[in-house]
């Protein structure tokens, strides 16, 4: 029975002891600054506003910059060549190899089948088998002469030009035959003398002539 009391004294001063030290080590931890191990408890970052970048303002333009902004955006291959030729050259505008004057006709005889209803430049440029260029140039120099209008239209989207007979150029061929030119009774000729066209055979017959010539193809 001592015996046993013996033991359990000892058991009892182990367990003393062992608190004991325990407490020595709680203190010393609890003395000691905080591990610094420790994750300090980071605080999310403030999302930073990303500077909204305005977009710039567009300059306002005047009304004449509008103006001439549309005038740009319609400007034909026409008022293109008419800034960049001289007036000399666009009345002396000449085609290599070609008979200008009968071209010039030719033009006006399309152009007065199609009446006041006038023809798009690029159809009668592709009848005639002319460049858009040169046909452009052809253009500016029969307004130039007069003989023709252009009116500028919108067509499919791009702007073009309408050919407009204005007058058809003076042409001989019409009384190249004719016998007053080599009347032999010329100076006798008058409305009311003996000799007259009203009962002239000269002219009777030339005009019968002409009438049985066959029609010039269109």
């Amino acid at each position: 029975m001592a015996k046993k009391k013996d033991s359990l004294i000892e058991e009892a001063e182990k367990i003393k002891a062992e608190l004991d030290a325990l407490k020595k080590k709680k203190k010393i931890l609890d003395s000691s600054p905080k591990s610094k191990s420790k994750k300090a408890e980071t605080k999310p970052a403030k999302k930073t506003k990303k500077a909204e970048t305005k977009p710039a303002k567009e300059k306002k333009l005047t009304k004449k910059e509008l103006e001439e902004q549309k005038k740009e955006a319609e400007k034909t291959l026409e008022e293109e060549l008419e800034e960049q030729l001289s007036d000399e050259e666009i009345e002396n505008f000449q085609i290599e190899k070609v008979d200008m004057e009968r071209l010039t006709n030719k033009v006006c005889d399309i152009l007065a089948e199609r009446e006041s209803d006038g023809m798009f430049q690029s159809e009668l440029w592709k009848k005639l088998k002319l460049t858009s260029r040169d046909g452009s140039r052809l253009a500016l120099k029969l307004e130039r002469m007069g003989t023709i209008t252009r009116e500028k239209i919108l067509e499919k989207g791009r702007w073009t030009y309408k050919l407009i007979l204005k007058k058809t150029p003076i042409s001989t061929q019409s009384i190249e035959n004719a016998p007053c030119l080599v009347c032999p009774v010329e100076q006798k000729c008058s409305l009311e003398g003996e000799i007259s066209p009203r009962n002239c055979q000269f002219i009777e017959d030339w005009v019968i002539a002409e009438m049985k010539k066959p029609a010039k193809a269109k």
